[in-house]
C-alpha cells in the first residue's frame, strides 16, 4: 500500500482542487493524507474516476485543515472518514481480501514557535484519538 503525504498550503478554490487531482494522477498511490487544506467548509467529493475526497476544515484564524485522497481501487474500502479537529482527521479502511482493516490519521502538527501548551494539547489529543480507535479494531482472543 502506497501512503503519501502533501502539504497543499490551501485547497480553498475549485481551481487547487483541480491542480491537486491531475497531478494525484500523475503518481502511484493508495491514500494522499492532505494537510493545511484552509478550506471554510468541509467537502466530500467522489470523481467519475471513482477517487474520493474528504477535506476538513480550518480554525478561525484560517489555520490547518486536513483531509484525504483515495484512489479509485480503495475507495470501495472507506469504511468512514471523519475531522477529529482542524488539525487531526481519521480514514477507517476495511479489511478486504489479503489488505487488513486499516485506520490512517492524517495529522497537521503545530510547529515549535507555538505555545508549549498548544503543542502539548495537540499531541495529547491525537495519542487519545489513537488509543479510542486501538480499542475500535480490537482483534477477537484466537487463544480459546
Amino acid at each position: 500500500m502506497t501512503i503519501c503525504t502533501f502539504n497543499a498550503r490551501t485547497l480553498a478554490t475549485e481551481a487547487h482542487i483541480e491542480d491537486l487531482m491531475l497531478q494525484a494522477r500523475k503518481i502511484k498511490y493508495d491514500v494522499i493524507g492532505l494537510t493545511e487544506t484552509r478550506r471554510h467548509r468541509p467537502l466530500h467529493a467522489v470523481y467519475e474516476t471513482g477517487e474520493e475526497l474528504f477535506l476538513g476544515t480550518c480554525d478561525s484564524r484560517g489555520v490547518g485543515g486536513v483531509g484525504v485522497l483515495v484512489n479509485t481501487h480503495l475507495a470501495m474500502n472507506i469504511d468512514s472518514y471523519e475531522n477529529l479537529t482542524t488539525r487531526i482527521g481519521r480514514l477507517r479502511l476495511r479489511r478486504c481480501g489479503s489488505t487488513p482493516a486499516l485506520t490512517i490519521f492524517v495529522a497537521y502538527a503545530p510547529t515549535s514557535s507555538y505555545d508549549e501548551d498548544e503543542l502539548e494539547a495537540f499531541y495529547m489529543e491525537l495519542e487519545k484519538f489513537y488509543r479510542e480507535d486501538h480499542t475500535f479494531f480490537k482483534e477477537p482472543n484466537r487463544h480459546q
